[in-house]
C-alpha cells in the first residue's frame, strides 16, 4: 500500500507533463498550418524557363526579359471609345500571360480582357484548366462596349501551364468568332510635347501607334505571390498611357500601392481633376499586400502630368508608412 502511495506523485507528474505537451502542440499546430498555407516558395534565379517549349505549345511568340517570358495579345477587334477617345491596345487593351521560373516548374500570371459575352465561358475555361481567378474588374467607365479584365495565375510544369494558357486564349477566340489579334491594328493622334511630359513625370516612356506610355516599377517593394518574386515585367508596376493634343489630352493608367498609400493617391488624383475609376487587388496571396488603382483623365496635358507627378510622390520611399 505504501509503495502504491509513493507512486501516485510520479504518475501525477507524468500525466501533467503529457497534458502540457498536448496543450503546447494544440497551440502550435494552427500556426504551423498557417505558415504552410498556400506557400510554394522558390528562388527564380536558380532555374531557367523553357521558352522554346512555351512557344511550341502556345504557337505564339512573346518577349523575354531577365529570364521571364510574356505573351501579349492585342485586342484589335474591340473598338472602344471613352469620352470621344479611341482606346487601342497600347492604351490598356492588351491581354497578357507571363511566366517566371520556379525550380523545375514555373508560375504563370495573366490579365485577360473580356467582353460581356466572353466573361462567363472564359472564366469557366480558366477553372476547367485548373487555374485560379484572382481578380475581375474594370479599367474604364463610360466605355462602349463594356469590357472586363480578369487576372489569373497558376503553378506547375511549364508545358502544362502553356497548354492551359493556350486553352484560355482559344476560348476567347471561339466565343468572339475570330482571333482578337487578327484584325488590323489601329492608331491614334498624338501631338503632345513628349519632352515636357518626361520632365514633369520624371520618367521616359515609349511610343506605340500614337500612344506614349510610361511603365514605372516599385524597386522599393520586394513583392512575392505564393513566396515567388513578382517583377515589374510580371505586372507589378504603375503605368500611364497618353494620347491627344497639348490642349486636350487623355491619360489612362494604373497605380500600384501599399496600404498606406491608397488614400493619399486617391485624394491627390481627384484633387487634380483625374478620375479614379477602380480600386482593387490583382493578386490574392501576395506579401506585402498591394492594391491597384485605375484612373482616367481628360484635359490640358501639363495639368494632368503635374497631377500624376503629385500622386507618384505619394508612393515609394519618400512616403512615410
Amino acid at each position: 500500500m505504501k509503495q502504491l502511495i509513493n507512486t501516485i506523485p510520479v504518475i501525477a507528474s507524468v500525466l501533467a507533463g503529457l497534458l502540457m505537451v498536448s496543450c503546447n502542440d494544440s497551440t502550435k499546430a494552427p500556426a504551423i498550418a498557417e505558415n504552410k498555407k498556400n506557400t510554394i516558395g522558390c528562388s527564380p534565379g536558380n532555374s531557367k524557363l523553357d521558352i522554346q517549349k512555351i512557344e511550341q505549345v502556345t504557337g505564339m511568340k512573346g518577349t523575354e526579359k531577365n529570364g521571364e517570358y510574356k505573351i501579349t495579345v492585342p485586342q484589335n477587334d474591340l473598338h472602344i471609345i471613352v469620352d470621344g477617345f479611341k482606346i487601342i491596345p497600347p492604351m490598356g487593351l492588351g491581354t497578357w500571360i507571363a511566366f517566371t521560373p520556379c525550380g523545375d516548374s514555373a508560375m504563370m500570371m495573366g490579365d485577360i480582357i473580356l467582353s460581356e459575352n466572353d466573361l462567363a465561358p472564359v472564366q469557366q475555361e480558366v477553372i476547367r484548366q485548373g487555374l485560379a481567378i484572382t481578380a475581375i474588374h474594370n479599367h474604364f467607365v463610360r466605355n462602349r462596349p463594356n469590357i472586363m479584365y480578369m487576372h489569373i495565375d497558376g503553378f506547375g510544369n511549364v508545358a502544362t501551364l502553356a497548354a492551359n494558357a493556350k486553352a484560355v486564349l482559344n476560348k476567347v477566340t471561339e466565343v468572339r468568332g475570330a482571333d482578337p489579334k487578327a484584325s488590323k491594328p489601329d492608331s491614334v493622334i498624338n501631338t503632345l510635347n513628349i519632352a515636357m511630359l518626361d520632365s514633369l513625370i520624371g520618367h521616359k516612356g515609349e511610343m506605340s501607334k500614337g500612344v506614349y506610355k510610361y511603365t514605372i516599377g516599385r524597386p522599393d517593394v520586394m513583392l512575392k505571390e505564393h513566396s515567388v518574386s513578382i517583377s515589374t515585367f510580371m505586372g507589378f508596376n504603375t503605368w500611364a498611357a497618353w494620347q491627344g493634343t497639348p490642349e486636350k489630352a487623355a491619360v489612362a493608367g494604373d497605380f500600384t500601392m501599399l496600404m498606406d498609400e491608397v488614400q493619399p493617391v486617391i485624394k491627390t488624383l481627384i484633387e487634380n481633376g483625374i478620375e479614379v475609376v477602380a480600386v482593387h487587388n490583382h493578386m490574392v496571396h501576395e506579401e506585402p499586400k498591394v492594391f491597384f488603382l485605375h484612373y482616367w483623365g481628360v484635359g490640358p496635358a501639363d495639368k494632368l502630368a503635374k497631377g500624376l507627378r503629385d500622386a507618384l510622390d505619394k508612393t515609394g520611399k519618400e512616403m512615410a508608412h
